[in-house]
């Protein structure tokens, strides 16, 4: 085989140029995810730490930290990586089509979410974190589980011997 021909080099350039591209998408991204950090009130630099980056952004949404872990098994990943990316979306005060070009094309909307005019308006999943004395109460006034005058919602006691 010869590789001294016009092909080689030509298939070497393509190649070239496509690492290039690609290194240049990335930075893209990552100086998008910067300036969200940025603006979220947490440090920039988090946003090139591989696993810290995740750490980062659960707590920039307001969701508890076994996310991480549910961030990090494979095919359950990608279902809260969407979850993810919108509760990003919504803290910033952006919709569900958002969320889909984020996921899309994510060289274009982060950056644009962190260069652009959006202001962090909190944590979107803030009401989850208060539970039910946050008002998310699904039971309203009849909340059975805070019922202190039912003996079957009693710590046990220990007999007297």
């Amino acid at each position: 085989m010869d590789y001294n021909s016009e092909y080689a080099a030509a298939g070497a350039g393509i190649g070239a140029g496509m690492v290039i591209f690609y290194l240049a998408i990335l930075v893209l991204v990552y100086a998008g995810l910067w300036k969200i950090f940025v603006k979220a009130g947490k440090p920039g630099w988090a946003a090139i730490i591989p696993i810290y980056n995740l750490i980062v952004l659960i707590e920039i949404v307001g969701k508890p930290m076994i996310w991480i872990l549910w961030l990090l098994i494979p095919c359950v990943n990608i279902v809260f990586a969407v979850w993810l990316y919108n509760l990003l979306s919504k803290s910033f005060g952006k919709t569900e089509g958002y969320t889909v070009g984020m996921i899309l094309l994510p060289f274009v909307f982060i950056p644009m979410l962190g260069f652009g005019d959006a202001k962090y308006l909190g944590p979107s999943a803030a009401e989850a974190q208060a539970g039910f004395a946050g008002g998310n109460n699904p039971f309203g006034v009849n909340n059975p589980f805070n019922n202190t005058n039912d003996p079957f919602n009693q710590p046990p006691t220990t007999p007297n011997a």
